[in-house]
Formats: C-alpha cells, sequence, structure tokens
C-alpha cells in the first residue's frame, strides 16, 4: 500500500520533533560504541551505543503524545513499538484480537502483518541466494518450468518490475476461477500458464506493485528447500530468530482460531477465496518478533553485506521523487542524501507499517485487526531520531 500524498499528524508540537532532533547528538548516548544486549534477543548482536537513560524518557514523553493524539480514548485495536538500538523505548497494545470471545490484544498476539509480508518473503530468497542456491539474475521459467514468461527473473519480482498482473484481479473473474474455491498459490502459477495473460508492461521497464510476484517467489522458495512455504519460513527465519509468536496462516487450521480481522465499526471481515495465498500476505506475527528480525538485518552474520545492500537500494528512478523501491522494502530517498525504508500493508481490516531507520538503527511497528488509516502515519515519527526532511502539514503542529 502506498503512503497517502498528506498524512495528517493530529496537533504534534513542532518542539516534539524539530527539539527532539536538535537534542538528538547531546542526549543519545554517554559510552563509546560496543556491542550492546538488544531488547528483541536475537542471537545477531549489534554495535552501537547505550541509551542514555534521559534520553529514553524525553523519546517516551513525545511517542507518549503521539500515541494519545494519534488514538485518542483507547481507539487504538492492536499493537505499536518503537525500539532505537534494538531498546525497545515504547510500546502499547490495545483492543481486541477476537471480539466475539473478547480476547485482548498483548505483547504475544500474533496480527496479520499483510504485505508486511513481502520483506520476510524477499529475506528468505535473499537468504537462498546467500546459500548460492540461486542468482537474483535467474529467470524465473528455468525454476517453475510452467511459467510462461520468459524475460522474467527473480530480481523482476522482487523489485515489482516484472509487469505481471495481479493475481486477486484475475482470480476475481469467475470464468478464471470460482471463488467458491480457495486459491492456492500453485493455482496463480497454472492460471498464469494456462492463460497467458498479458503483461501490464515489458518487464523491467518500470515499477508496478503487485502481489503476484510474491506469491511466485514463494512458490520459488519451496522449489530450492523442498518444503511448503510455511516450514520453509519457520525454518529460515522464524525459528532462528527466536521469532516465537510468528507463523503463515493456513486457511483450515486458523481460520478460526487467528486473530480476526474487523472492519472500522468492529463488523467482522469474512474470509474469501485469496486467504489461502502466501508469500504476498499472511505472515502473522507481533512487534517484538519483527523486532528480532529487524535486529538481525544489521549482522552480516544473517545475510552478506553484499546483498543487504542490494536489497536497500532503488531499482525505479524513471520518474523524479523521494519515493523507490529495493528488494522487498518501500523506501524514500531525499536529494540531501537521507533515506527511510519501510513497507506498509492492508488485508481485510488488517493494516500494518513496518519502518525502518539504517542509519539510526530505529524500528517502528504499528499493527491493527480493525481497519484504519492511523497505522500508515507512524513514519513521521522518524523526525524524532533525525534529520529527515519530512515536510510537516499545516495540521501537524502547532505554536
Amino acid at each position: 500500500m502506498k503512503f497517502p500524498k498528506y498524512i495528517y499528524i493530529p496537533l504534534l508540537a513542532s518542539a516534539l520533533f524539530l527539539g527532539s532532533c536538535k537534542e538528538k547528538e547531546k542526549n543519545i548516548a554517554s559510552h563509546e560504541t560496543e556491542i550492546i544486549d538488544s531488547d528483541a534477543l536475537s542471537p545477531y548482536k549489534i554495535k552501537g551505543k547505550k541509551l542514555d537513560p534521559k534520553y529514553i524518557e524525553d523519546k517516551k514523553k513525545s511517542l507518549d503524545l503521539f500515541f494519545e493524539k494519534n488514538w485518542p480514548n483507547n481507539s487504538m485495536n492492536g499493537s505499536f513499538l518503537v525500539a532505537k538500538n534494538g531498546k525497545i523505548i515504547y510500546e502499547k497494545y490495545e483492543g481486541k484480537s477476537n471480539f466475539s470471545t473478547d480476547e485482548k490484544i498483548n505483547s504475544t498476539t500474533p496480527i496479520h502483518v499483510a504485505s508486511v509480508t513481502k520483506v520476510l518473503t524477499a529475506t528468505a530468497i535473499l537468504r537462498l541466494v546467500d546459500r548460492e542456491k540461486l542468482s537474483l539474475e535467474d529467470k524465473v521459467n528455468k525454476i517453475l518450468p510452467t511459467f510462461p514468461y520468459e524475460e522474467i527473473t527473480i530480481k523482476m519480482l522482487l523489485n515489482h518490475r516484472s509487469g505481471l498482473p495481479n493475481y486477486a484481479y484475475f482470480a476475481d473473474d469467475t470464468k478464471v476461477w470460482p471463488r467458491s474455491k480457495m486459491l492456492k498459490n500453485q493455482d496463480i502459477l497454472d492460471l498464469l500458464a494456462k492463460h497467458k495473460f498479458g503483461l501490464y508492461f515489458k518487464p523491467d521497464r518500470k515499477f508496478g506493485y503487485c502481489n503476484t510476484n510474491y506469491a511466485i517467489l514463494a512458490l520459488v522458495i519451496e522449489k530450492f528447500t523442498g518444503k511448503n512455504y510455511r516450514t520453509a519460513m519457520k525454518e529460515m527465519i522464524f525459528e532462528p530468530l527466536g521469532m516465537k509468536n510468528t507463523f503463515v496462516f493456513d486457511y483450515e487450521k486458523h481460520k478460526d482460531t487467528a486473530s480476526q480481522s474487523y472492519k472500522g465499526n468492529k463488523v467482522l471481515y469474512e474470509n474469501n477465496h485469496l486467504d489461502d495465498v502466501y508469500g504476498d500476505k499472511n505472515v502473522y506475527s507481533t512487534p517484538r518478533d519483527l523486532l528480532k528480525f529487524d535486529m538481525a538485518t544489521y549482522s552480516d552474520q544473517f545475510l552478506n553485506s553484499v546483498l543487504v545492500s542490494e536489497a536497500f537500494k532503488g531499482y525505479s528512478y524513471e520518474h523524479k521523487g523521494t519515493k523507490n523501491y529495493g528488494l522487498g522494502i518501500r523506501m524514500l530517498e531525499w536529494e540531501t542524501g537521507e533515506q527511510l525504508f519501510y513497507h506498509n500493508g492492508w488485508w481485510h481490516g488488517n493494516t500494518s507499517s513496518y519502518v525502518k531507520l539504517k542509519t539510526d538503527t530505529v524500528a517502528i511497528i504499528a499493527l491493527s485487526n480493525k481497519y484504519t488509516l492511523k497505522t500508515y502515519k507512524v513514519w513521521k515519527l522518524a523526525l524524532l531520531f533525525g534529520q529527515y526532511p519530512i515536510k510537516l502539514d499545516k495540521d501537524d503542529v502547532t505554536n
């Protein structure tokens, strides 16, 4: 999901952002760079500065103000976490994972992260590349022989430059697929092979965000691991990082027990024929587990630095602007050199946002299972941690 052109953050005082930025350097730490212990409890250690208690307290106050303004009167139905150098400096959990059973959301409650799943799928592919199982330049049809588009590579799937049509559209045509039957990833490949749908554009010509890319990447993971995507992700990502509250949704197994999805008025979203497709969506996780993943991406023991550089760079410069896409991650790039990495997600009533400030070692994570656009406002919190040239709208600040 793309950021709206204008995102409103209710009445955050200018001192909240700008003052915090000015004090960043003097308050952040009182020690030299060292190996630090992370609240993420990741097996991969990182180098960073031990946070000064005053710095943490100042940030907590600012984040508390943001939370109360963004989700007033306990209106948040989900989870929210902000961490610096792996240290959790703020987290909140509110609302219900299931209103009919009155199950409350807490730090261990997995919520559907929707398209943030793509970040994890891309990482699994990159780990296979790291193990020399495949190459980013490999043609997809060399791996999946029935894939009918000869020019498309693994990299084009990762950076959304393939031109593939979106399965959510062609599988919504009852002449192509009956809505009474659950669609699987293999079905998507079979439909592409059977109908040879026209590409939206010539491969690698431009960027075009498309869920089909990541549904196919899940099949690539299965091909090289010899295991289904759910098991492969568990063994390659979740278990090594201690992500104990993270899993890939299985419709038959989890449809009644997983965190449910609601409209803004708390009316339950019903599942549909697209709810068993994975790779593009269908990972359920928690902010604390996603923090473990985030911290691992700073370690070359988890993923070598060359591949990390490939992932966190833009590939689509056909149009001027700050927005771009790497390998499984969105990004904002400013002419002044600053970069902000993120991925948003939406599926039914679930909304999610994962923001990564690499140069400041900050993770901002918001998940909700009751539909709201407020989840997507958390990116502007980057101003609390660095000199990002983010333009605040007139309603963002007061004198």
